[in-house]
């Protein structure tokens, strides 16, 4: 009551009016997904967040289909009549699917019938499939002509020629002026036998007149 009073009609207007408006602009927010994002690789177990706290909320799912499906049918991942605001809309296990390019969409259902759609594109599955890496691009060399340089080898020095020197012609020994003819030496080897004989004869004669 004191703040009424102190504020007048005028201000409880204004300050009404706020609250409206405030509480009017929380609930027409639109259905939003924060993650996953477009283009983003996935794998395993996903979790959704998000809003979901449009303006005459009766319920929500989480979906997922094959982006490059005609037939427009949806896979259902949960579902929920409580509205979230930038929390977690649904937690998505991608291993039973196999890997391709997928279309995630937050469905909002209204109290009028109508519903509010919010959807994330391009969401690449990769479970079973390696993922690509990205080839290093090199970088480009200047071109440089390449200079020959010419190869210099020794000059080989030659072998000296071995030339062998001849064997000496032997030469024969002078005679020695000492030697002997072998006939002289057969006569005087004849000479000084006589010699001993004709000694021993004179000295068994002077042995035999002696005795006598």
């Amino acid at each position: 009551m004191k703040m009424i009073r102190l504020l007048g009609r005028g201000g409880v207007g204004i300050l009404l009016a706020w609250f409206v408006f405030g509480a009017a602009r929380a609930q027409t927010a639109s259905p939003v997904i924060r993650a996953p994002q477009a283009g983003q690789t996935l794998q395993g177990v996903v979790t959704v967040i998000g809003s979901s706290d449009a303006a005459g909320f009766l319920s929500a799912e989480v979906a997922f289909a094959y982006a490059d499906d005609a037939t427009d049918t949806w896979f259902l991942i949960a579902a929920s009549d409580q509205p979230v605001q930038e929390g977690v809309l649904a937690v998505w296990d991608t291993t039973p699917i196999t890997d391709g390019d997928y279309t995630l969409r937050l469905r909002v259902f209204l109290t009028d019938g109508t519903f509010l759609d919010a959807l994330v594109s391009d969401l690449r599955v990769r479970n079973y499939t390696p993922l690509a890496t990205p080839t290093p691009t090199p970088s480009p060399t200047p071109s440089e002509t390449p200079v020959l340089v010419p190869l210099i080898l020794p000059t080989a020095t030659p072998l000296p020629t071995f030339t062998p020197s001849p064997f000496p012609t032997p030469t024969s020994l002078p005679t020695n002026p000492a030697a002997l003819p072998a006939g002289e030496v057969y006569r005087s080897a004849g000479y000084g036998a006589l010699i001993i004989l004709a000694a021993f004869a004179l000295l068994g004669i002077y042995s035999l007149l002696r005795r006598g």
